[in-house]
């Protein structure tokens, strides 16, 4: 891919008129894994949530860009249609819609009038990822999210991440909640979507992912801006020491730690 996936200079984000991200430059190529870290109440999820067009969160400053194209100027659903996907911390429950409705839907959605995903070729395809992500049939008929365990909800964010192919994905704490053995299935089914027109942002607290998912760069959060980034080392460095040297390498004072921001 020509150019830069995604493009984030001086961004300033609100929330109800207090400044989370305060200035936070972020570039992602085509074909690179980002991990974010930092503390809670730092930003992180505020940031994916601003990035794809959550009302609650006002830009105040700075641009955001994909491919060239500006993404602050898009609807939640062009963002979506230009290639952008989010996994969320918290995925919601949609009761009286079918996962695979849903997913089925979505994937028009992106598609040209006229050149829908025929319903043969879409039942193969979910079928095979959902065998690739070790998920059960069961859940292609069970309403979105409704009555899943955690981990359950995690999986099936990432199958919708392998049916709808995104250019950009921002997962959002995607190991949260998950055992060791669906974190290796979840890790599994990210790499297996890793190419030169793929970019990926993620979002996580824990090392552990990590493991199974190399970055390509790794950066720390804190204060609504990056402060320090890295190669996976980094990750490493910070799950044995925790975050304290970085602040002291830059003067930072402890933050508050509240909900996460």
């Amino acid at each position: 891919m020509a150019g830069s996936t995604l493009k984030i200079e001086n961004l300033h984000v609100e929330i109800d008129g207090s400044e989370i991200i305060k200035g936070l430059d972020l570039e992602i190529n085509g074909g690179e894994i980002h991990a974010i870290m930092g503390p809670n109440g730092t930003g992180k999820s505020t940031l994916a949530s601003a990035i794809m067009g959550h009302p609650r969160y006002d830009i105040t400053k700075g641009s955001v860009y994909l491919d060239g194209k500006d993404v602050l100027e898009m609807e939640v659903d062009e963002r979506a249609h230009a290639g952008m996907f989010l996994a969320m911390q918290y995925p919601s429950e949609i009761s009286g819609v079918t996962n695979s409705d849903f997913m089925r839907s979505a994937i028009n959605a992106n598609r040209e009038e006229g050149d829908e995903i025929s319903l043969m070729k879409f039942i193969r395809k979910m079928d095979n990822k959902m065998d690739e992500l070790e998920i059960d049939q069961s859940f292609a008929q069970r309403y979105l999210n409704e009555g899943f365990s955690g981990g359950e909800k995690k999986r099936n964010e990432i199958l919708q991440l392998l049916m709808l192919e995104p250019r950009l994905a921002i997962l959002d704490e995607i190991d949260s909640g998950l055992d060791i053995d669906a974190l290796k299935v979840v890790s599994k089914g990210i790499n297996s979507v890793k190419g030169p027109e793929f970019g990926c942002l993620i979002i996580t607290h824990y090392q552990r992912l990590l493991n199974y998912i190399t970055p390509d760069k790794v950066h720390v959060m804190m204060q609504g801006r990056v402060v320090k980034s890295g190669g996976a080392e980094l990750a490493e460095r910070l799950e044995n020491e925790g975050y304290d040297w970085i602040k002291a390498e830059l003067g930072i004072e402890d933050e508050k730690v509240g909900e996460e921001a």
